[in-house]
């Protein structure tokens, strides 16, 4: 049953080549908005917090700070109107899920950079 579910999702899914990314990284993710006829690309810039599920129920979670309130949202891998991710920044961070981070102020809000 679970085969022939991944072959249907593999015909009408179409495939993004995004690259890996991790909890930790700072990425820049590019998603279309419709404004009733207009469309437009949007940038959410932020430190992933968790990288959850896989294959097309992969689902990342981006938080910024926009003045002094935290922002986060959560981008399905598999969405239509994800235009693009970039890695700004490779983070060096020992857990897979940092909802520590979200606490965290000044300068213990500051992920060490590892080098790629």
């Amino acid at each position: 049953m679970n085969a022939i579910i991944k072959s249907i999702q593999e015909e009408l899914v179409e495939n993004k080549n995004f690259p890996t990314f991790n909890a930790g990284d700072t990425i820049t993710a590019y998603y279309e908005i419709r404004e009733g006829e207009k469309v437009r690309v949007q940038f959410f810039k932020g430190v992933v917090i968790q990288v959850k599920g896989q294959g097309l129920n992969k689902t990342f979670t981006i938080r910024k700070m926009s003045g002094t309130y935290g922002v986060e949202r959560i981008f399905p891998l598999n969405m239509p109107t994800l235009q693009k991710i970039e890695v700004n920044k490779k983070g060096k961070v020992r857990k897979s899920r940092i909802f520590y981070f979200r606490k965290l102020r000044g300068k213990k809000a500051k992920i060490k950079e590892r080098q790629f």
